[in-house]
């Protein structure tokens, strides 16, 4: 078996079981992947419930490749939009494809709005670009980081790195509470992974570890 057989073996095994519709998406992650040479590596975290962090964020391209990716794995991801987007007659192919409406105007504010989701879900998984736009930012959006404190849920690293075509899981953690600890091992995490325009790639940090 050569070892691009090996790899797709392991990774199959390593699934979780799907019904038929589970199984077109995967072919259809697959398909994509090797039309652009790419490859998956690692695994999402044994929790049912958990903020993805989709970085680096640099270019329109990481969105497809985030999805195919999550349709390998067998995950269905959900994100956040502004809630006027989901009205009729949109709003219900939104919901299906993973949209999350949220209220930026309300008194209560985006995470605590967030935080009520997770509580009332009980399989829920975030996908969140902190760095917040395509361009280059000084500082990350610390939405994702309280939203994990608050509802006593993980955070996993997901990646895009265009150097080695490759497309994941990283590490996973429950945060401490420490914004300066708990993002030095993000920082640890993604210092070899390589957006696909590298001049937009932007700094790893919170104003709060300042």
């Amino acid at each position: 078996m050569t070892p691009r057989r090996k790899h797709y073996a392991t990774v199959a095994r390593q699934m979780p079981a799907r019904n038929h519709s589970g199984w077109i998406s995967y072919w259809l992650g697959r398909l994509w992947m090797a039309l652009f040479g790419w490859k998956v590596a690692g695994q999402p975290p044994n929790s049912k419930k958990y903020i993805l962090i989709a970085e680096p964020h640099t270019s329109n391209w990481d969105l497809p490749f985030m999805l195919f990716a999550a349709y390998i794995y067998g995950i269905k991801l959900s994100w956040m939009a502004k809630h006027t987007l989901f009205r009729k007659p949109f709003g219900f192919l939104l919901r299906y494809l993973g949209g999350i409406p949220v209220n930026r105007t309300s008194a209560r504010g985006v995470v605590a709005q967030m935080v009520d989701r997770f509580r009332q879900s009980e399989q829920l998984i975030v996908a969140i670009s902190p760095s917040g736009t395509r361009g280059r930012v000084n500082y990350w959006k610390s939405g994702f980081y309280r939203m994990a404190c608050e509802a006593r849920i993980p955070i996993t690293c997901g990646f895009l790195d265009y150097a080695n075509k490759i497309a994941g899981f990283g590490c996973s953690f429950m945060p401490t509470g420490n914004p300066a600890r708990d993002m030095q091992k993000i920082r640890d995490f993604y210092r070899d992974k390589t957006g696909k325009n590298t001049a937009n790639m932007s700094p790893i940090r919170l104003q709060q570890e300042e």
